[in-house]
């Protein structure tokens, strides 16, 4: 993914990526990124679980507006089973 964010930007369109992989992320060195200590494939959260995901994309968008320097990967430190989420 983070090849593909460098084609993208590049167009002038600014990405962001949800990674999992740290060690991958860190070799490839997208643009920008937010990791989740989650489980393999399982980026956006829990199957079904609508409120987890939208958190996951909510702090997504706000880590596109936050990161100025390239490459950089901002740590998301919640719980794969978290409890509550806010409501978007």
């Amino acid at each position: 993914m983070g090849l593909i964010q460098r084609v993208i930007e590049a167009q002038g369109i600014p990405t962001i990526g949800i990674s999992i992989v740290r060690e991958y992320t860190e070799k490839v060195k997208p643009p920008r990124t937010i990791f989740l200590k989650w489980p393999f494939g399982h980026p956006l959260g829990e199957p079904g679980n609508a409120a987890q995901q939208r958190a996951v994309l909510h702090r997504a968008f706000e880590a596109l507006r936050e990161i100025q320097i390239p490459g950089t990967i901002i740590d998301v430190p919640w719980q794969w089973k978290r409890k509550t989420y806010e409501a978007w």
